[in-house]
């Protein structure tokens, strides 16, 4: 190649004046809505409110996030980060909430240009209407959201002076504020303050659980048709996919769909594999509602639509491993209470498999086949509440409102010389989400089947 090197850049061709001017005009007059309250609105004023005394006197930042490239100049799709999404409802990009000493709050974002003024809404391929789509103005951001809001070009101006930012979330925020040591502390009150769910949140989960129930159920249809796929771990997954894009945002989280031996790694999400009838299915998925809560559930399904005698085996211990763990969730109990007492059914179930003693259960050993925790909180994020003080969630107990996780696992690695040969590559998990309530849980997936003779008489249904 000869000549100057080329750098494409944009694909479009360069805009003549004439074509600029033409394009400035012409337009309708635009006109903004007024916008009925959205129900988030006086949750999350409320939750303003409890941060604001939580931090009393102080300027507090929180970023809504930024558009990051997945590839080049196409853009991930966008999703707010939690903290900004529980105390506002919104979900837009480059957007700042700023907390006040006094409690008062103010929402930073970008206006909508004026056409006659502005290249924006036809050249800009990130934020241009013509590429992504109008976004609401200040005045109907307002309405929505029951908040005072002001253009993202002041924020520079109202940050004058200390303040406590949420950092990592928006590079150019970080940058307008010194680092102060109170910034990891409000990391953690964000986190903790999302602890105890409110009723808003509670339904939003429960919808989340019934459509993530729904795609379960299409996945379990689908099961004779992935089966005969080469990808049939991937058909599984774009099944379920499909279900979280019509009823919610999308998936919570990577789905993992993990068949035989796949099972026994905790988070595969390659789905690349086959599915062979003589094994099963280990399917954990969750739906993201449209604002942003999710479902986490797990079942290990049987291929073939009958557990065989070594996999019943395996499937039943950690049944049993659940229904201990959830049988002790309750106000007042420790956090780590449940997974402990899913350990001990795990442990003693080893021992009476021959594969532990009982002085190499009591030290622990049963870990080398179940190596992860048997739960954590669910919110708006998969793992929720994780910058939270160990002595409030780990430490800590639980309380009336808080969402969890039930999910102990066996994972009996295929080359494991400890196992006999007929146990290798077996991997069970069975996750059902709770909330806590006055006396005891209630399971939001209970309209999923759990025991092994449930499952079996589920899957024949579903698939004729």
């Amino acid at each position: 190649m000869t000549g100057k090197q080329l750098n494409t850049g944009s694909h479009d061709l360069p805009i003549p004046a004439a074509l600029d001017e033409f394009m400035r005009g012409g337009w309708a007059a635009a006109v903004e809505s007024a916008p009925t309250p959205l129900p988030v609105a006086a949750y999350a004023a409320k939750r303003r409110a409890r941060l604001a005394e939580r931090l009393p006197g102080e300027r507090l930042v929180i970023p809504s996030g930024t558009l990051l490239a997945r590839s080049n100049d196409d853009d991930h799709r966008f999703r707010a980060h939690s903290a900004f999404a529980y105390l506002t409802g919104a979900q837009q990009p480059d957007q700042v909430l700023v907390v006040e000493p006094s409690g008062e709050a103010r929402l930073f974002l970008r206006p909508r240009p004026s056409r006659a003024g502005s290249q924006e809404f036809y050249r800009d391929r990130r934020y241009g209407e013509f590429w992504v789509g109008r976004r609401l103005g200040l005045a109907e951001t307002e309405a929505a959201y029951q908040i005072e809001c002001a253009p993202i070009d002041d924020l520079p101006a109202a940050l004058r002076g200390p303040a406590r930012v949420l950092r990592g979330v928006d590079a150019s925020v970080d940058a307008l504020v010194s680092p102060a040591d109170g910034d990891a502390g409000l990391a953690a009150v964000l986190a903790e303050l999302r602890l105890v769910k409110d009723e808003w949140e509670i339904a939003e989960l429960q919808q989340a659980v019934d459509a993530t129930v729904r795609g379960f159920e299409d996945v379990v249809r689908a099961l004779p048709a992935a089966v005969a796929h080469p990808r049939g771990e991937r058909y599984v997954e774009g099944v379920f996919g499909l279900r979280s894009r019509l009823e919610g945002n999308a998936v919570g989280y990577q789905s993992i769909v993990a068949s035989g031996a796949h099972a026994c790694v905790l988070h595969w999400i390659r789905n690349d594999g086959r599915l062979d009838p003589a094994e099963m299915l280990l399917l954990d998925a969750g739906v993201e509602g449209d604002n942003l809560y999710t479902a986490d559930v797990t079942r290990t399904l049987p291929l073939s639509g009958r557990f065989g005698p070594v996999q019943r085996q395996v499937y039943d211990l950690v049944y049993e491993a659940q229904t201990a763990a959830i049988a002790v969730l309750r106000p007042g109990a420790r956090f780590r209470d449940f997974h402990e007492t899913a350990m001990r059914v795990i442990s003693d179930g080893l021992v009476e498999w021959g594969l532990l003693t009982r002085a190499q259960a009591g030290a622990g050993l049963h870990r080398r086949y179940t190596l992860c925790s048997s739960g954590h909180m669910l919110g708006l994020d998969v793992h929720d509440c994780a910058r939270a003080r160990a002595e409030t969630y780990l430490d800590g107990v639980l309380e009336e409102g808080q969402v969890l996780t039930v999910e102990p696992g066996l994972y009996l690695q295929p080359d494991d010389l400890t196992l006999p040969p007929e146990l290798r590559g077996i991997g069970v998990r069975i996750e059902d989400d709770l909330v806590i309530t006055a006396d005891g849980a209630r399971l939001m997936s209970a309209a999923l089947p759990r025991r092994a003779d449930e499952i079996e008489e589920w899957v024949s249904a579903l698939t004729g």
